[in-house]
């Protein structure tokens, strides 16, 4: 198959090479014509993914248009802020698009499948999401992560395009969960590093996961997703990597907000993106247009946006009024 991967960051980059080892043809489109011309002489990523040899035979595109001219399958893997803008040009695109990005529009609460209905309407469209760091898929570390797609044969199509031996894909009907799970873990993700910025230990962040949990399922549900779904690997197995691994760019945004820097400077300052921070501002309007308690998720966004204490959101958390657990 002729396989297109729109975005050459690390995930982009991973996939890409993942299922070139299956013997498609893969392009890989990156906005940077540069970046582009780095991994072509040196065979490497080195700017988001170091120390990974990739094919010699991957194509490398510039030309967003004509990267998916002939391509079967094309795979999203641009940030959720401008992943509208990118994906406006696959309005007669009529094959199947993966989304690999977790987050949601702020100005319209879409996970990024949402804008793909809008943008890409003849197309048949999955989400691809799970715990999955970018740097071990790329090394081959056993892996498992769900497809999902309101189209069975969709979601089976994607399952056999990227399932490997070290690669395990399952499927879902439950597009929604998937894509909330992924983008909601982000924010958590910021909380457990702030966490670990201030110094706290095992027992905070596993009490703040559990609770956490108990959000996303909120949120995802009062969205329309599945409860169950957010137990699964896209919503509690990626929360769990994603705030105990030092691999994980969100928590680390988190940890450097603990230690006392300012979120936007840390934003500005790595051009890897922490998908958390612009998903703490669209998770919270989300939360308060579909009347949803989230008081992890509303520290999360105090200390980013409105320059909440760390020290006292935390204090905030604690003090709340006592309740059964729920």
């Amino acid at each position: 198959m002729k396989i297109t991967v729109l975005g050459a960051g690390a995930w982009g980059t991973a996939l890409a090479r993942l299922v070139h080892q299956a013997g498609n043809q893969v392009t890989l489109w990156g906005h940077v014509p540069a970046w582009l011309d780095e991994i072509r002489q040196t065979g490497r990523n080195e700017r988001f993914l170091p120390g990974v040899e990739l094919p010699r035979d991957l194509l490398l595109e510039s030309d967003l248009p004509r990267s998916f001219t002939v391509a079967d399958v094309v795979l999203v893997a641009v940030p959720s802020q401008p992943f509208r803008e990118v994906t406006r040009c696959l309005e007669s695109f009529s094959k199947v698009i993966v989304s690999v990005t977790k987050g949601i529009e702020y100005d319209t609460g879409l996970t990024m499948s949402g804008i793909l209905t809008q943008n890409a309407p003849q197309a048949s469209c999955a989400a691809l999401s799970g715990p999955s760091f970018a740097s071990e898929v790329a090394r081959d570390i056993p892996t498992a992560i769900v497809a999902a797609s309101r189209q069975a044969g969709t979601a089976e199509q994607v399952q056999l395009l990227f399932n490997r031996p070290s690669f395990r894909v399952y499927t879902s009907s439950d597009v929604l969960g998937v894509e909330f799970g992924g983008a909601l873990k982000n924010v958590i993700a910021i909380a457990a590093g702030v966490s670990d910025g201030l110094g706290f230990g095992d027992n905070s962040k596993a009490a703040l996961v559990t609770r956490a949990i108990v959000e996303m399922r909120r949120m995802a549900v009062a969205c329309g997703a599945k409860p169950e779904t957010v137990t699964g690997l896209s919503g509690l197995g990626d929360l769990m990597v994603t705030c105990f691994s030092r691999l994980s760019r969100n928590r680390g945004f988190g940890e450097r907000v603990g230690k006392g820097e300012k979120p936007s400077e840390i934003a500005a300052s790595t051009l890897a993106v922490a998908e958390g921070y612009p998903t703490a501002r669209s998770a919270y309007r989300l939360a308060r247009t579909h009347g949803v308690i989230t008081p992890v998720i509303d520290e999360v966004y105090n200390m980013l946006y409105e320059g909440k204490n760390v020290q006292q959101a935390v204090r905030d958390l604690m003090s709340r009024d006592l309740k059964p657990e729920s």
